[in-house]
Order: structure tokens, then C-alpha cells, then sequence
């Protein structure tokens, strides 16, 4: 039986300019079927969620430009579950508004907080996992982030190192960590007590509030002038007026690595943050070397671990080449090493001083 005082807010505001030419201001990855599955990753992400929550009970928050796209890709939320940020402000505020709209529907609500672009296999795990975290919430004044076990000493994801146990399957959190050099990454890996910091949050509505109230109080205090607005029609505009005013940052820097109520529980299931061109390439099929294809025909000689993701069904013909990005939007061709896909935020960055907002 569904437990009608639990939530979701899928977060789903993000361009994913690491993604880039792919992922375009118009269309964000959150919005592509980067898998071939008939399904994009918001779409997913919905699908997911919808055996543990009810279904009127998720959410969807989003710039409002893309409220178009939430409605053809999820047809089934009504206007009231889209929550159309003015501005992009980070994690921070988007899940504060949550926080305050969901708790003015139902005093007592728990609230899984989910990222629209993660990619997650196990699925049977993955329940457990929720349901065991909502569990832990309800009975406690808890702020509890999923902890992932790693499978690799990754520079592009944040740590935690996990405390003393709280119960069964959740531990204190001893430090967070963000994005270490490789050595250091080596060194979390095989110590055994860290892991991936995955963005999955699960808290009470009552505790989030309370977390803001005490660690981003200049936060608070804006959402605080519309409290009597939140869950009427009065909402949007409240929103529309005071949102651009909210502080740009991370809930992470906001709330999680200040509060002493924070728990994670460590899990072994499939996860995969869809950030950067090498992960949709760890995640995706493979031929016989290693190179993936997306949307194309491929002849390669001498060619291994490339990813070609090609529209137009266009034939990609390479000799020669390794560990390679190579994506074509019919405006935009882009190669480049693997290895240098850090430096795409830069490049789109150029593009938009050279070019202004023709190619983003």
C-alpha cells in the first residue's frame, strides 16, 4: 500500500553544457534518450520513482522555459507538480521552494530529492534502498544522502566517509570530500570507508526546513515573507517575484556538509551521474574495440574506445583514431580527446563569446 505522505521532487533544471553539442539550452540532456531505450533520462528517472510514490505525489522542478518539454515528456503530472523556477539558482533554492510548497500541502511529508540525468541499475536494490531511507527519516530528525559504493577511484564525483552505524544500514557521516586528485581518489577507494557522493537525498519536510532555517537563514527568510502563499494560487507569484533574489548555491554547501544530522547509507546498486561524454561511454554497448555509436553507421580501422554519436544517420568513417569524442549535430562537429572533456564547460563558454547563442 502506497504511503500517501511520501514525496518526490525531481530536479530537472540543469543544461548539461558537459554534454555539449548534444545537450543545447533548447533541449538539455535531461531531456534526451541518450540510451537508446525509447526513453529519455527524466523519463526514466520518473519511471523509477513511480512504483514507491504516489503518483500525484511527484514533482518536477525546472526552469520555465522547459515547461513545455515536462508536460510532452510527462504527460501525466498535472500544472500544480510542475514548479517553474524564473531563474536558475542551484540546488539550494530549488529545494528549499520544494520544502515549503510540499510541507504547506502535507505537514507531514518525507521527501526523496532526485537529479532528472542519473542512470541507475539494479533496480530492485534501488527500491530497498529508498524505502529503507524513508523509513530512517520518518523516525528521525535526519538529513540521509545515498553513499555509492565506488568501482573506481573517480576524480569527478565527491566522497563521503561513512561514521559510526546509526541503525542496520545507515551510518553518521565523518567528511565530505569534493572532487580529489587521482591519488587521493586511490587512496578513498581502497581505504574502503568512502563513497560516491550521489546527489539522492531523503529527509522529512520538517527537517530540511529546520536544516535551512539554521545553516542558510538569508534563504529562509525570503521563502518565510510568502509562507501564507505556498500551496495557493498565489504561489507562482510570489515565486516569479522574490525567487531571482534567492542565493546562487549548492544544497551541499548550503545545508549538508554543516549540519550534524547528516547520515548516508552506503549502496552497491548501478549508478552513474550522465555528466560527461566517458560516462555515457562506460555505460553504453560496445563493439569488438570498445568504440560506442550513437544514432550512426561506423567503419573504423585501428580505432578503440571512441564514442561517435552522429544525427542524420550520417556514415562516420575513422582510421586511426583513440579514445575520441566525435558528435555531430548537423550545426555543430565536435572532436575531441576523452581525456579533455573537462575543459567543454570552457568551450561552450567560447562558443557563446564568439557566437553568441547561435550553437548553444
Amino acid at each position: 500500500m502506497e504511503n500517501k505522505h511520501r514525496y518526490c521532487v525531481i530536479m530537472c533544471g540543469g543544461i548539461g553544457s558537459r554534454f555539449w553539442p548534444y545537450s543545447r539550452t533548447d533541449r538539455p540532456k535531461q531531456f534526451i534518450d541518450f540510451l537508446g531505450t525509447g526513453r529519455s533520462l527524466l523519463q526514466m528517472t520518473y519511471d523509477r520513482v513511480r512504483p514507491m510514490i504516489p503518483e500525484e505525489n511527484i514533482f518536477v522542478i525546472t526552469n520555465g522555459r522547459y515547461a513545455s518539454l515536462i508536460r510532452e515528456q510527462l504527460p501525466n503530472l498535472t500544472e500544480s507538480q510542475i514548479l517553474l523556477e524564473p531563474e536558475r539558482r542551484n540546488t539550494a533554492p530549488c529545494i528549499a521552494w520544494a520544502a515549503y510548497h510540499i510541507a504547506a500541502i502535507d505537514p507531514e511529508a518525507s521527501m526523496m530529492v532526485a537529479a532528472s540525468d542519473h542512470l541507475i541499475t539494479g533496480e530492485r536494490e534501488f527500491e530497498a534502498s529508498i524505502l529503507n531511507g524513508f523509513e530512517f527519516v520518518e523516525t528521525h530528525d535526519a538529513l540521509l544522502t545515498l553513499g555509492i559504493k565506488p568501482t573506481r577511484p573517480e576524480t569527478g564525483y565527491g566522497y563521503i566517509q561513512i561514521g559510526m552505524p546509526a541503525s542496520e544500514h545507515i551510518n553518521y557521516v565523518k567528511t565530505f570530500t569534493e572532487k580529489p586528485d587521482l591519488e587521493l581518489a586511490k587512496v578513498f577507494v581502497e581505504s574502503g570507508e568512502f563513497f560516491w557522493n550521489s546527489g539522492i537525498f531523503l529527509w522529512t519536510a520538517k527537517s530540511i526546513k529546520k536544516a535551512l532555517e539554521t545553516h542558510a537563514p538569508d534563504l529562509t527568510r525570503l521563502f518565510d515573507k510568502g509562507l501564507d502563499c505556498f500551496g495557493t494560487p498565489r504561489e507562482s507569484e510570489f515565486i516569479n517575484e522574490n525567487f531571482a533574489g534567492c542565493i546562487n548555491i549548492s544544497i551541499d554547501f548550503a545545508v549538508i556538509e554543516k549540519a550534524n544530522n547528516v547520515f548516508v547509507e552506503p549502496v552497491s546498486f548501478g549508478w552513474s551521474d550522465l555528466g560527461t561524454w566517458s560516462s555515457l561511454r562506460d555505460n553504453s554497448t560496445k563493439d569488438k574495440d570498445g568504440n560506442v555509436t550513437r544514432n550512426c553507421n561506423v567503419m573504423t580501422l585501428n580505432s578503440t574506445g571512441n564514442i561517435f554519436a552522429v544525427k542524420n544517420d550520417k556514415l562516420v568513417v575513422v582510421d586511426g583514431l583513440k579514445d575520441y569524442i566525435v558528435a555531430d549535430t548537423g550545426d555543430v562537429l565536435l572532436v575531441c580527446p576523452l581525456s579533455e572533456e573537462q575543459k567543454l564547460r570552457q568551450v561552450v563558454n567560447d562558443v557563446k563569446m564568439l557566437y553568441g547563442e547561435k550553437y548553444l
